[in-house]
């Protein structure tokens, strides 16, 4: 849909009511009240409209190869697809408080249905998460952890044209000053050597540290000091990932959560602390000793991966961090076929909190689609 929809040259012409008709997301946006300060332009589909047409005008986005067009038509339709669930009215004033962030979450769901690849979605969705951050971005003490996450999820590039796009599709009185803060983003990226490509560091330890360490050099080559290889799995229910354990790891520990769940008798849906402080000392005693594990849970969130990590990274672990997916139809058919079913509704919403593995978060990270082609629809 994407590939159909994103407008090409010559005429480079925007067909919205093709648009809307594909998207329920923007038929949703319709009619949701924005702060009229910043966006006399009216509701949120017209605000998205105008800067998809603001896009489209760019000669920095025309001149780009046509997939990364495509890819930043499909940033700038998603980058306010959040605010109809996060929009208040409050005594007349209109917020839409963490919008960015749970667009990230939004995005990345539906990109997920449609099926797109994953490096593809999670560009997007690092794109839509700090979309806002050029427009007041020499104001940020953390400016260099947000752009070099983001040179090494998507491009500062792309988040600079998504920036200019959407201010360009407002009507708003302090437009000329934003464009002058993005101007000045782009070329602290630039001189940060991040711009237009990852942001290098002086070696997977040093970046690892970076990350877990407000205010540490990025230049700092850290000693490696790991002693003990751990790897953290994260994926919905039915991913796949005993399988992955058995295939990739064979003959190592796992700290396994459905194992300790099981053996002490406590549904999925119900409450997980003792599941949880069971797998946690589980894990302090494998460390101790030094010895490699696999640490086997859902783990769908960054602040539960890091309950996991933080543990290892204490006790000098080397971590990989492997996300495992699956499309859609194939996890809820997997998890059918298990011996103990997961909830349909509790894979739903974990859907939704969603959060994809990313290389800030451990020394290695991988992302594995585990279908087979011949379980795709």
């Amino acid at each position: 849909m994407f590939e159909q929809l994103c407008p090409a040259g010559p005429q480079w012409t925007l067909d919205w009511d093709a648009v809307r008709s594909a998207f329920p997301w923007v038929r949703a946006m319709e009619g949701v009240r924005q702060d009229p300060v910043h966006h006399a332009e009216g509701d949120v589909a017209t605000h998205t409209r105008m800067a998809c047409e603001a896009l489209v005008s760019l000669p920095e986005w025309r001149s780009r190869p046509e997939a990364d067009r495509v890819r930043l038509f499909a940033t700038v339709l998603l980058h306010d697809a959040a605010k109809p669930f996060r929009t208040q009215i409050t005594d007349g004033r209109v917020t839409a408080h963490g919008h960015s962030r749970a667009g990230d979450l939004l995005a990345r769901k539906l990109l997920w249905e449609m099926g797109r690849p994953i490096a593809w979605r999670e560009h997007v969705a690092a794109l839509v998460r700090h979309h806002q951050v050029p427009f007041w971005a020499l104001e940020r003490p953390d400016l260099d952890r947000i752009a070099f996450r983001v040179s090494l999820l998507a491009r500062n590039d792309d988040l600079a044209t998504l920036a200019r796009a959407d201010i360009l599709g407002r009507i708003c009185g302090d437009a000329d000053s934003v464009l002058e803060n993005i101007a000045l983003f782009e070329e602290y990226c630039r001189e940060r050597d991040c711009l237009d490509r990852p942001r290098a560091f002086p070696s997977d330890h040093a970046r690892f540290q970076y990350f877990r360490t407000p205010g540490r050099d990025p230049e700092y080559a850290a000693y490696d000091d790991t002693r003990v290889e751990v790897t953290v799995l994260s994926g919905l229910p039915g991913v796949g990932k005993d399988h992955w354990i058995a295939a990739h790891r064979p003959g190592w520990p796992v700290v396994s959560l459905d194992a300790v769940r099981s053996r002490l008798g406590i549904a999925p849906d119900g409450d997980q602390r003792a599941v949880a402080a069971a797998a946690f000392e589980e894990a302090r005693v494998l460390l101790r000793a030094g010895e490699r594990f696999v640490w086997n849970a859902t783990n769908i969130s960054q602040q539960l991966r890091e309950r996991c990590i933080g543990l290892a990274a204490d006790y000098h672990a080397r971590i990989t961090l492997v996300g495992l997916e699956a499309p859609k139809n194939v996890i809820h058919a997997r998890n059918r076929a298990r011996p103990e079913p997961v909830p349909a509704a509790v894979i739903d919403r974990l859907v939704g909190k969603w959060e994809a593995v990313d290389p800030t978060e451990a020394h290695a990270v991988e992302r594995v689609d585990t279908a087979p082609t011949t379980m795709r629809t």
